[in-house]
């Protein structure tokens, strides 16, 4: 009876029933947030990661300006048919050097996490200036414009990597000094195409046999 009691004074009165439900939420959110607080492999990179070069972070910048990433996610999750279609699946350390990260929920387009080396530059090229001479069915709109923008006018790309320095990105002098001739003489395109050749190739190679299972 006392149980039914409580249960009938909680459904009767509803900011009691409110604050119930917020405790009980709150209990569960800490029971999953607090322990990957202190879990060290959700913040350190894997071995094998680095920092975006000068290219490679103007194309990043460069992907999240045209919006690629509200169509394309870029986490591999570990579900079989998740690992069969894009391979291995993606690992906390692969983003530590994202700002922001690009994991996405909504996949009009494929996945991209694991895209870097699976076609060649000008197969890129040509599919960001014309989808559909490469995939027929596709429904991504065109690019044009990034063949004919320098890439250095993407913004100024030492500030850039003074500001990821000061947040733990282990930019050297030398990468800052270097990076606008880095980029000097390439295109938006060179740059983006650069940036999607990078992608998911931080990966250990000790680790990728864990997607087929041995």
């Amino acid at each position: 009876m006392n149980g039914l009691g409580l249960h009938k004074k909680l459904e009767e009165n509803a900011g009691l029933l409110i604050f119930g439900i917020l405790f009980v939420s709150a209990i569960g959110g800490l029971v999953q947030i607090l322990p990957s607080l202190f879990q060290e492999s959700l913040s350190a990179p894997m071995a094998t990661t680095r920092v975006y070069d000068a290219v490679e972070l103007t194309g990043r910048d460069i992907y999240i300006r045209e919006g690629c990433h509200v169509c394309h996610s870029q986490q591999v999750r570990p579900l079989v048919a998740e690992v069969e279609r894009y391979g291995p699946y993606s690992r906390a350390g692969e983003f530590v050097y994202d700002r922001p990260f690009l994991w996405g929920s909504k996949r009009t387009g494929p996945d991209l996490h694991r895209i870097g080396g699976k076609y060649s530059n000008r197969w890129h090229e040509v599919h960001l200036l014309d989808p559909r001479s490469v995939v027929p069915e596709s429904i991504m709109p065109a690019y044009p414009w990034l063949a004919e923008r320098a890439a250095t006018a993407a913004g100024d790309i030492q500030q850039k990597m003074r500001v990821l320095r000061r947040l733990g990105h282990p930019y050297t002098d030398a990468d800052i000094t270097g990076a606008p001739a880095r980029l000097e003489g390439l295109r938006e395109l060179d740059a983006l195409v650069a940036y999607l050749q990078m992608l998911g190739t931080g990966l250990d190679p000790a680790v990728t046999d864990e997607h087929e299972g041995h």
